[in-house]
């Protein structure tokens, strides 16, 4: 959900649409951080909360949540966002640790990885999002006068227009081994989109480069329309998530990988909720039955 590509346009920046979203996560990453058995530290995240209208009154601790972890949306929900955080963390370091010294964040959002994670010093991040929301989040830092930790290129671009471009323009190198990440993006994209995405990334990379994304598994999404997660969301701060993710059919995309030579493999979030004995787990009617993350790694040039 930190992925702000979507049909809504550079005007929402992260006040409306997916854009919201992102704030969604910030909101997550906030009361993470400050969990005395916290999976992920984002110091960052609650002043994004702050500074947006949107949400400036939205709870950045468990403490300000009156129902606390049986809250099926600052409970149950942000710490679903917490597990991906740290896992996905885990992944990006793993992967800088081997060969990558390139990142692309493909619809960044609120991403504050090149500011927090002790990367290599020859790690260079690039954050590909619409304008609007990389000037949000680049005056949220400024005024706390946040500094990245490598170095890092904002690329404001919407993944529909000519991205890749934008990209190689801004010093991205296809020849060195880079990892990517997708964090709650590709199901807001249609079919077709994500597939151009996920070949545009096989032609972009080397050996020894990484990929990770999230991608839902159901046949039929509105099933879960009632599901408590779904339910919180959209009737508490009115982002229906539903409306939001792309309706058609989804193409295999761990499968096209698979295909091309790259190694995959596929869990389910509780798989890493089971890792680090906190997050959520499966429960009846459950929004996140479908979610699958996957990680892929390219063998051969």
């Amino acid at each position: 959900m930190s992925g702000t590509a979507s049909q809504h346009t550079d005007v929402d920046g992260v006040n409306g649409g997916v854009g919201l979203t992102a704030l969604l996560v910030a909101a997550a990453r906030a009361i993470e951080t400050h969990r005395h058995d916290s999976l992920a530290q984002d110091i960052h995240a609650e002043h994004f909360v702050r500074a947006a209208p949107a949400c400036e009154h939205w709870p950045v601790r468990i403490e300000q949540v009156p129902d606390g972890d049986a809250d099926p949306l600052w409970g149950r929900f942000a710490r679903y966002f917490g597990l991906r955080t740290r896992t996905l963390d885990d992944f990006l370091l793993r992967s800088v640790g081997a060969d990558a010294r390139q990142v692309v964040l493909l619809g960044a959002g609120l991403d504050t990885r090149a500011f927090r994670l002790d990367l290599p010093s020859d790690c260079v991040v690039f954050e590909i999002d619409r304008a609007g929301v990389l000037a949000f989040k680049q005056q949220v830092l400024t005024d706390v006068s946040a500094a990245p930790k490598v170095t890092r290129v904002p690329v404001p671009v919407d993944l529909r227009a000519d991205w890749v471009g934008a990209l190689t323009t801004s010093g991205f190198d296809p020849a060195v081994p880079s990892v990517w990440l997708a964090e709650g993006l590709l199901f807001y994209l249609p079919g077709p989109a994500e597939t151009y995405l996920i070949n545009t990334v096989d032609r972009l990379t080397t050996a020894g480069s990484a990929l990770a994304f999230e991608a839902k598994l159901e046949k039929d999404l509105l099933a879960y329309r009632d599901s408590a997660i779904y339910t919180a969301t959209r009737e508490r701060i009115g982002i229906d998530l539903l409306h939001l993710f792309d309706k058609g059919p989804r193409p295999d995309s761990a499968g096209d990988l698979t295909a091309k030579g790259w190694s995959t493999a596929m869990h389910t979030p509780f798989d890493f909720t089971r890792l680090h004995g906190r997050g959520p787990l499966p429960e009846p009617n459950d929004a996140l039955e479908g979610n699958r993350w996957v990680f892929a790694h390219r063998l051969r040039p």
